[in-house]
């Protein structure tokens, strides 16, 4: 099931300027980081390796200047950030869930072409809204600094919490928080027959049987089942 996607466009290695650009987006950050920061955080972490050494410290402060909705003057780390994406090539990195993880699906690529891809990654961050923007440069300078495979350990590291078990709540900060707004409740702790009305009510409204769409029926579903484990759990 696909969670997050992101299209990056970016000139070829033997271009004289190198340019960069960002295509279609579905970045999902809500709430923040969401699945969308995460995958943000996947393209950061896979191919930050491969970008010189030299560029990293201007890539931390580039988090920053762009958290604070500076104005970023072009070209940088010689690469220039347009809107335009005429005569680019394109790359797609997408967020899975796959049975009960999240998968990382990332455009193989080659060490000269790794610095685009990490700078879309901070730019589409910076083009967020202000309240989750925040949430996710912290993540993604957490991504900054990881050095090992794009996997489940990289979803704990960025997460802070174990990236086994259900995919539909690993992109959130707080599982209950996620919880309680999935389901619409506004007490921190809600009695047991709170959580089964309010899941099945919307359990009700979600069901193509009851004359929902059938698009995105299933992970609407996931979510108030994990939502509602979580809450009677807690």
């Amino acid at each position: 099931m696909l969670l997050a996607e992101f299209e990056v466009f970016q000139s070829r290695p033997i271009a004289p300027t190198r340019r960069l650009a960002l295509g279609r987006r579905d970045l999902p950050v809500s709430p923040a980081p969401g699945f969308g920061g995460l995958l943000l955080g996947g393209v950061v972490a896979g191919f930050v390796d491969r970008v010189d050494p030299d560029l990293h410290p201007d890539l931390e402060r580039l988090t920053h200047q762009l958290e604070q909705g500076m104005r970023i003057p072009q070209p940088r780390l010689r690469h220039r950030f347009q809107t335009d994406h005429v005569g680019l090539n394109r790359r797609v990195h997408r967020l899975v869930g796959d049975g009960e993880q999240v998968r990382f699906e990332l455009a193989e690529l080659g060490d000269t072409i790794a610095a685009p891809q990490v700078l879309a990654a901070l730019y589409a961050a910076g083009q967020l809204l202000p309240g989750p923007r925040a949430a996710v440069m912290h993540l993604l300078r957490k991504a900054l600094h990881w050095r090992g495979p794009v996997d489940e350990a990289l979803v704990e590291y960025l997460t802070g919490r174990s990236g086994r078990g259900s995919w539909v709540h690993a992109g959130v900060g707080d599982p209950v928080e996620w919880a309680l707004t999935v389901l619409g409740l506004d007490a921190d702790d809600p009695v047991r027959s709170e959580v089964q009305r309010a899941f099945r009510d919307l359990l009700r409204r979600a069901h193509p049987d009851h004359g929902a769409d059938t698009e995105g029926a299933a992970q609407r579903i996931a979510e108030l089942t994990e939502a509602r484990r979580i809450l009677l759990a807690s």
